[in-house]
């Protein structure tokens, strides 16, 4: 039969006030004080320095509060919402078109500069891929006006100037009118460099602009004449 090995009975020292209060009081919240043991403290005196290792070894662990790492991600999201949407960077040459009327009235005030449309969607991958060459072509074109249509918000506008793909380009100039218009993606970028190539020549046309498909400046002076003087009568 195995000998029985008997161990002295073991107690949990007790901790009084004195331990609680160091706990508490320490400076740095994560490494808890312990007091120093007393000469007879028994157990307590032997696992005393392993306690204090142990708590040095917690203080030395990286560590980041809940309150630190919400804010960090507070700002990561602030910072990434200020960035603006690919649709949004633009040139000075290159203005955003909202309505048919500022679609009408950019065209003639362009007068004879020849004017180039980017009919896109926000959703397009090829209008996303194709536009920051658009952007640098527009840089190194200054004297040609850019109009950009989001197709979403001029949806019947661009269904009368039949745009039914996207990324759709039309080209414009005074009294010419519309030159030319065809799709375009990134891998075929140089078709819209042959058309610029081929329209920007220095010339003066003479009158006011044509019909852009079904829309007309004299529709759009028509249509508020008749409502103002509905509202008149």
């Amino acid at each position: 039969m195995a000998d029985v090995v008997r161990f002295p009975s073991f107690h949990w020292p007790r901790f009084s006030s004195s331990l609680i209060t160091a706990v508490t009081s320490n400076s740095n919240p994560y490494v808890p004080a312990f007091p120093s043991p007393p000469a007879s403290s028994g157990l307590y005196g032997k696992i005393y320095p392993v306690l204090c290792s142990s708590a040095r070894g917690v203080s030395r662990l990286p560590f980041s509060p809940r309150k630190q790492s919400l804010s960090f991600k507070l700002h990561a999201t602030v910072a990434e919402t200020e960035q603006p949407k690919w649709w949004e960077k633009s040139t000075p040459n290159m203005i955003d078109i909202h309505s048919t009327q500022e679609f009408l009235s950019a065209l003639s005030q362009a007068g004879d500069r020849l004017v180039i449309v980017d009919f896109y969607g926000t959703w397009c991958a090829s209008c996303r891929a194709l536009y920051p060459k658009l952007c640098r072509t527009a840089e190194e074109h200054p004297e040609i006006l850019f109009l950009k249509v989001n197709f979403d918000e001029n949806k019947s506008m661009c269904k009368s100037l039949n745009v039914k793909v996207l990324p759709f380009f039309h080209f414009y100039r005074g009294a010419d009118g519309q030159l030319e218009s065809f799709s375009c993606s990134l891998a075929k970028f140089q078709k819209l460099k042959d058309a610029i190539e081929r329209h920007n020549s220095a010339r003066c046309s003479i009158g006011p602009p044509k019909v852009v498909g079904e829309l007309t400046l004299e529709s759009i002076i028509a249509s508020k004449d008749n409502s103002s003087g509905t509202t008149q009568a």
